[in-house]
């Protein structure tokens, strides 16, 4: 079972400060997982800009230029984000039982470990 799915709430833990025009310490939704190079997409992280070809569609609508979009980033740079303390914390996964119309089924559950509460 993997630790960020999409959807999750993660925070950037390495890279450049903010104030040198880094990502360290944004948070941001996983728009994409891409599990073959082990990276995920992230919103509002890890900008490029692309120059494409101008060029026309069919009706006249001109098409191209320079476009910004959210490159991958490795996901080891990236860590889930408790929900309750809005801090990046490591998952763990538990088996519980459920039981859905009558019928007992284990599943497995991840969960947020301790994430610099004060201990």
């Amino acid at each position: 079972m993997a630790n960020i799915k999409k959807g999750d709430l993660v925070q950037v833990i390495t890279g450049a400060k903010p104030e040198r025009g880094g990502d360290r310490g944004k948070q941001g939704k996983v728009l994409e997982v891409l599990v073959e190079q082990n990276r995920v997409i992230v919103e509002g992280v890890n900008y490029v800009t692309k120059h494409t070809r101008v060029g026309q569609t069919q009706r006249g609508t001109k098409t191209g230029g320079i476009e910004t979009f959210e490159a991958p980033i490795h996901i080891s740079n990236v860590q889930v984000v408790d929900p309750e303390t809005k801090k990046p914390t490591r998952v763990g996964h538990r088996v519980e039982e459920k039981t859905k119309d009558g019928v007992k089924r284990t599943v497995r559950v991840r969960y947020a470990k301790k994430s610099g509460k004060d201990l």
